[in-house]
């Protein structure tokens, strides 16, 4: 499977592009619209957009802005934020959303189990937010705030299971801190899954994504390598040329 590097765009309550520090502090980025313009222009290989109010203010997906960005984006789209029925899938996908990202409705197996057989495995993401406490791994839901209990590897093989065809593995602890990925977690999950790993958290620069492709990601995912530049954080679009991309894939076993 060819590996990928995938720019994840976050918004708010008020259509805003934000950017997180361990799921905290909050950057204004832009304009989401502006972004994907952009995002058009340098031949992405897929954007995934995560609305981070939707859950804990207990909504559904913004159809309209959804209706309006996807309007605008020209490569493979995913999208996550308040995913709680088929219905709401079967509405995005009319909208042009290819991928249904499940983050606390991943724990709902009627729901991953439907959507699954609606749509097929390949639509169905969950993104599994993963903290360190002490020597332990632990997945949590609602911005971090609900510990589950359960160990990643457990989660994602039961996901796995039910018919998640892709996994994005977040660590919550290097959100927004540009100080690499935790590759122990990724190898850790990935050598014993055989759907695709999605590396998010931590990511600065080209060098951190293609640490975690070769940690035994499918695809390196990132918001801040690919709207930051610099140690003060200036905001600058950018995606590596086709050329740098394969240059980057090949340095990845």
């Amino acid at each position: 499977m060819r590996k990928r590097l995938i720019p994840v765009l976050l918004v708010d309550d008020r259509r805003r592009l934000v950017k997180t520090v361990r799921f905290g502090d909050r950057t204004y980025v832009g304009d989401p619209f502006n972004v994907v313009r952009l995002f058009n222009e340098k031949e992405v290989d897929e954007i995934c957009v995560l609305d981070i109010d939707a859950t804990p203010h207990d909504r559904g997906p913004n159809f309209g802005f959804m209706r309006e960005l996807s309007s605008e984006c020209f490569m493979p789209l995913a999208y996550g934020g308040g995913i709680t029925k088929v219905s709401e899938c079967e509405q995005l996908n009319r909208l042009g959303v290819e991928k249904f990202v499940l983050g606390t409705s991943a724990f709902d197996e009627t729901l991953v189990r439907a959507v699954s057989r609606d749509f097929g495995s390949q639509a169905v993401v969950a993104c599994v937010d993963v903290v360190r406490k002490g020597s332990a791994l632990r997945c949590v839901t609602r911005s971090a705030s609900y510990d589950t209990g359960q160990e990643p590897m457990e989660l994602c093989k039961r996901l796995q299971d039910l018919g998640v065809g892709e996994i994005i593995l977040q660590s919550v602890d290097r959100d927004g801190m540009r100080g690499g990925f935790d590759l122990e977690l990724i190898h850790r999950v990935a050598i014993h899954l055989s759907i695709p790993v999605v590396a998010l958290g931590g990511a600065a620069d080209a060098p951190d994504l293609v640490q975690a492709l070769s940690a035994g990601a499918s695809a390196a995912a990132s918001g801040s390598a690919f709207v930051f530049i610099g140690a003060l954080r200036a905001v600058l679009v950018t995606y590596p040329s086709p050329e740098r991309i394969a240059t980057l894939l090949n340095e990845a076993p």
